[in-house]
């Protein structure tokens, strides 16, 4: 599922983020950056140990990355050349502004991009999987907050959400068509 806003393309697919071939991947990091389990763990495993080292540099530099905000590193054995580390809110419960921190860990990692002028950025589900998001609230998060970035800025060329598995690519494709139809 796809559709385009303003002069870039935002596109919906299901399939495994550390094959894509975008300028830069997102991870769901955790706040430490060493890697993790589920789509931390995979891009850390796929793309070697230059981004742990980067990951460490940073680290050692700033401290514990805090919950929605995001830092770039090489892209090391991976198809694409960077990646952007994120950290999105645990869910507890969703008073305790878990949204707003989301939609923020998307918004600084599209500012990131366009800041390194970067063109084409893959996104996981962020939060959705050990932090606990329930999906359909976090795929509506986060396609608005990227509708509303690329209605304010036309320098990136391509935003893709790969989404893991086919429940969560659903509601992904359920949130868009309710926010933006006409989206095909």
């Amino acid at each position: 599922m796809e559709l385009t806003i303003n002069k870039t393309r935002l596109s919906l697919v299901q399939g495994d983020i550390t094959q894509s071939d975008t300028d830069a991947i997102v991870n769901a990091a955790n706040p430490g950056l060493m890697g993790g389990g589920g789509v931390d763990g995979a891009i850390h495993r796929a793309g070697g140990p230059a981004i742990l080292e980067e990951c460490r540099q940073i680290r050692a530099e700033r401290g514990r990355l805090p919950t929605g905000q995001a830092v770039i590193t090489t892209g090391g054995k991976l198809r694409a050349k960077h990646v952007i580390h994120t950290v999105g809110p645990v869910w507890h419960g969703g008073d305790s502004g878990e949204a707003e921190l989301l939609a923020s860990a998307y918004r600084e990692s599209l500012k990131l991009a366009v800041e390194r002028a970067l063109k084409t950025v893959s996104f996981p589900s962020i939060s959705t999987g050990v932090y606990g998001y329930p999906v359909a609230p976090a795929a509506k998060v986060a396609l608005q907050t990227v509708i509303d970035f690329l209605n304010r800025d036309e320098s990136l060329g391509e935003v893709v959400f790969v989404l893991f598995d086919s429940t969560t690519c659903r509601a992904y494709e359920t949130a868009l068509q309710e926010l933006a139809p006409g989206g095909k």
